[in-house]
């Protein structure tokens, strides 16, 4: 019972935090690009009028996903390389946490105590065949935490600048009326400003100068190198791969080969490999030495777009989405039809609109499925957001940009041992209950960056304890613990309605800010992450913030977290209570080596010397030989 009590806390880690929608547009993956009219020939029998014709101006139609990025073809015949590279540290990928992890690693290294950096830095190579595509997500972000991320990579002489954000909202606009006596139209404001990143200008900015066109002061800083070429591998077990001989490691680092679009193979020497190929990664594998909770998934649908001002009749709004405020959820389901099976779908497996409205006419909107297993059908996203925008009177004049969001969530971490690092989305770091992903895998680059510098400079190279001290700077004892108070909130988030949505996330915003900021940040350095970090601020936050929900809801909560434990186990109390330790983290253990009983042997020769039978019976080894049993 003391157990369940503690555990009633880990309740508040069902909080959907409202980044959740953040973190369904900044993921990173893999884009694919179809002309105007095959992005709307799944609506050609729609007759929506927020949907513009197919023939007005050039869209982009975008399907975002977290694919791993491996081989351009796969043909393998014939794996002789045709070049070779060297570097100190290997980074696959060119998504966000693979170009900051990248950046961070090859800024220079202070060797003097006057501050010279005239040293060389360490060499890193960075790998992705499609390098050169520009990125295509949409990142949302708290501007505290931007300016923390900042800070932090200042501390690596990198800088990041102004531009690198597109537009600023003073305040945060969420809607979550039609439930617990909460009228349609209420709006809750959050006074915290919130964040479009540029997501060009940050692209710009964590690559080097010759790769890149650069626009503004700070752009093109970063030292690391770029081969344009993909892994070709697959594991098949702890640092096992196929096809043999594709990743080999060995005492002092790695062998891997690349291919390149044209089929060329490249081999590269790396003392170390970091994985950032995103959640599907073929060579960095999850743990199964433990029960895991399969992922859960976010599906969006989101399009860039100008709409008609001309039928909307206060230039400060469009529609109920005011212009100097972020829209981050909006979960009311007053434009479905009542009692129609269009609410009865919105209402049993709910989706919210989040909106940010840019310039003069153009707006961002994106529907949304906060997490749900199995996933929400992009479609019926779709479905819902020109349902809404036609109800709120919102008519499209001309569409930009879509795009098709899809974010595993939770899950198991990555398997222990592994010499191939994993990071981002191939390390499951994003947030399990909200989506969270782009602040986290930024400011969880500098304490990854720092673990691999500090083992670089070291006096003995040791690629196994190097690979599981940046394990462990991502997912140490206690953040693993926190993870798993995340982790139940998901799960609780993914049995609600939208009337148990409704007032969980009104309750959670009457919580002071330091709490529900906290929660959303989750992760180590970001602000407000103090209040989540250790079992007894889990267990004052889960407390405080059960008092805050509606009756109904907070009982539905206590039951499921009596359910969770029954059915998971020690994860969700072990993580708001001092009884049952920390989690097993990912912290380097020598490889125990046994030596032989010296003087035993000796006697043993002696005895067989000295022996009557020693003609007969054979002697394995002299005096010279030392028998080790690793």
């Amino acid at each position: 019972m003391a157990a369940l009590l503690f555990a009633v806390v880990a309740v508040a880690a069902s909080l959907p935090s409202t980044n959740a929608f953040v973190a369904s547009t900044s993921r990173k993956g893999v884009v694919l690009t179809s002309s105007t009219a095959d992005a709307y020939s799944d609506l050609s029998s729609t007759t929506n009028p927020a949907l513009p014709s197919p023939n007005s101006s050039r869209r982009q139609h975008r399907i975002t996903t977290p694919l791993a990025a491996t081989a351009a073809t796969t043909d393998f015949s014939s794996l002789t390389p045709t070049s070779k590279d060297e570097c100190d540290v290997l980074v696959i990928g060119s998504g966000p946490a693979a170009r900051a992890i990248a950046t961070l690693l090859a800024s220079p290294i202070n060797k003097s105590a006057n501050g010279d950096t005239s040293s060389s830095s360490p060499d890193i190579l960075l790998a992705d065949a499609n390098y050169d595509n520009r990125w295509f997500p949409n990142y949302g972000v708290w501007q505290d935490e931007w300016e923390s991320i900042r800070t932090m990579f200042s501390t690596f002489n990198q800088p990041l600048n102004n531009e690198c954000i597109e537009r600023t909202w003073e305040v945060t606009d969420c809607f979550f009326g039609g439930s617990f006596d909460i009228p349609v139209q209420e709006r809750m404001r959050l006074d915290r400003p919130y964040c479009r990143v540029d997501r060009d200008a940050l692209r710009r900015t964590l690559s080097p100068k010759d790769e890149v066109e650069t626009k503004f002061a700070g752009e093109g800083s970063a030292k690391y190198r770029v081969t344009r070429a993909n892994h070709i591998s697959r594991a098949t077990s702890v640092n096992v791969y196929s096809p043999s001989g594709s990743i080999l490691h060995d005492e002092f680092g790695s062998t891997i080969l690349l291919q390149s679009k044209n089929g060329e193979i490249t081999q590269v020497r790396a003392k170390l490999i970091v994985d950032c190929t995103g959640h599907e990664s073929s060579i960095v594998l999850k743990d199964d030495r433990c029960k895991s909770i399969p992922p859960g998934f976010q599906i969006a649908y989101g399009f860039l777009v100008k709409v008609d001002e001309s039928s909307i009749p206060d230039a400060n709004f469009v529609g109920p989405y005011y212009k100097e405020a972020m829209t981050l959820f909006d979960y009311r389901t007053d434009h479905f039809v009542e009692n129609s099976e269009e609410e009865y779908k919105a209402n049993k497996a709910p989706t919210f609109m989040y909106a940010m409205p840019l310039d003069s006419n153009r707006i961002f909107f994106e529907e949304t499925s906060l997490v749900a297993r199995p996933a929400l059908s992009f479609q019926e996203c779709k479905e819902r957001c020109m349902t809404r925008l036609k109800h709120l009177g919102i008519t499209v004049i001309d569409v930009e940009e879509e795009e098709y969001c899809y974010i595993p969530m939770g899950g198991p971490l990555p398997a222990k041992d592994q010499r191939v690092v994993g990071f981002g989305g191939a390390a499951a770091m994003v947030h399990p209950s909200t989506g969270y992903h782009l602040c986290r895998a930024m400011m969880g680059a500098g304490n990854v960056a720092k673990a691999i510098r500090d083992e670089l400079q070291g006096s003995s190279w040791n690629p196994d304890r190097a690979a599981a001290r940046a394990y462990d700077a991502i997912w140490s004892p206690s953040n693993i613990a926190q993870r798993n108070f995340a982790v139940f909130g998901g799960e609780f988030l993914m049995k609600q309605n939208v009337v148990g949505l409704r007032g969980f996330f009104d309750g959670f915003f009457k919580l002071p800010l330091p709490l529900w900021g906290g929660f959303l940040a989750g992760w180590p350095g970001l602000p407000n992450n103090d209040r989540h970090e250790t079992w007894w601020a889990r267990l004052v936050y889960g407390l405080t913030f059960v008092s805050k929900l509606p009756v109904s809801v907070a009982l539905d909560m206590l039951g499921s977290i009596a359910a969770y434990c029954i059915t998971e186990g020690v994860p969700l109390p072990q993580s708001v209570t001092p009884l049952l330790g920390l989690p097993d983290g990912y912290e380097y253990k020598e490889k125990p080596t046994t030596v032989g009983d010296v003087a035993a042997k000796a006697e043993a020769r002696k005895m067989l010397a000295e022996s009557a039978v020693e003609e007969i019976v054979p002697v394995y080894f002299t005096e010279e030989d030392e028998v080790l049993v690793v």
